[in-house]
């Protein structure tokens, strides 16, 4: 029988490592455990991870390596983007990288130590300076530090929530946090990705990420996001109004809805609920000569 080649056998070692550590955690896996499970010797581990903790570090190694290379580009690119490239990709590589993640969160403090922690340090400052932008007050900083924070917890803590509708309610989130209605990119009519910018195309983008003033009133009629009154179509101004869910739904968002209302398991409620807006939003975006 031909051996496997070293790189097999690494990868092979790594894939168990994780679901052992998924399985039982990594204080109660032993070396030994991952050997039986691959049919290896013990000394077939050591040889290419002479340490148990060798191991969590290469878990770890490809998230920080796309991390590392999303910053980068960040920072060769238009710094009026660098924001949002951060911010965006920093949630598209937390959900690339969700299992490790969710693994790791059992068994952060193992790696509060020696060179892997004081990367992580350095990749956190980086991406905390982009997101406040050159010649930020305190303010601003510690809005980064909760940004990022919102960019990553989420994807631990509500792990059965699928990716697309997340991702649309991370951005969305953090949009509202950082009152940046709007995504600099290049815009296509839509607005962004997690459904914010104005409504019907009359309204005005608030702070809040949340949609403009309400042109068609109703009980989906929206507050601006900073809490600032706007005149009733057709009447006089109701004074100040409660914040309210999006009426405006992102592509990424309305492709998921369809995908979810077809399957057919879902209940519209369970869906608005999914996704942050009100069934009447909802139902506007499933009809396709509503959501013209």
């Amino acid at each position: 029988m031909t051996a496997d080649a070293p790189d097999d056998t690494r990868t092979r070692i790594l894939r168990a490592a994780l679901d052992l550590f998924a399985e039982h955690g990594y204080q109660r896996t032993s070396l030994r455990q991952i050997a039986e499970r691959l049919r290896l010797t013990k000394a077939a581990i050591l040889y290419h991870f002479p340490a148990k903790e060798h191991l969590l570090t290469a878990l770890v190694e490809p998230l920080m390596a796309d991390l590392e290379a999303l910053l980068d580009a960040a920072e060769a690119g238009p710094a009026e983007r660098a924001r949002w490239t951060v911010l965006e990709g920093w949630v598209d590589t937390m959900l690339t990288h969700r299992r490790p993640l969710g693994m790791l969160f059992h068994d952060i403090a193992l790696i509060t130590r020696g060179d892997t922690f004081h990367r992580l340090m350095r990749i956190a400052m980086r991406a905390n300076d982009l997101i406040a932008g050159p010649d930020a007050g305190r303010r601003e900083r510690v809005r980064a530090v909760q940004a990022v924070a919102a960019c990553s917890d989420p994807i631990v803590f509500f792990a059965d929530v699928p990716d697309a509708v997340l991702r649309a309610d991370m951005l969305d989130g953090v949009r509202r946090l950082l009152g940046d209605p709007v995504d600099p990119g290049p815009a296509d009519g839509t607005g962004t990705s997690g459904g914010t910018g104005t409504s019907g195309g009359t309204g005005t983008p608030t702070a809040g990420g949340g949609a403009g003033t309400a042109a068609d009133g109703g009980a989906d009629a929206p507050a601006t996001g900073g809490g600032e009154g706007a005149p009733a179509s057709g009447g006089a101004a109701r004074g100040r109004r409660r914040p309210g869910r999006p009426r405006a739904m992102g592509p990424e968002q309305v492709e998921t809805a369809r995908r979810m209302h077809a399957e057919g398991r879902h209940s519209a409620d369970e869906i608005a609920a999914a996704l942050g807006v009100s069934r009447a939003t909802l139902y506007r975006h499933l009809d396709p000569a509503g959501a013209e």
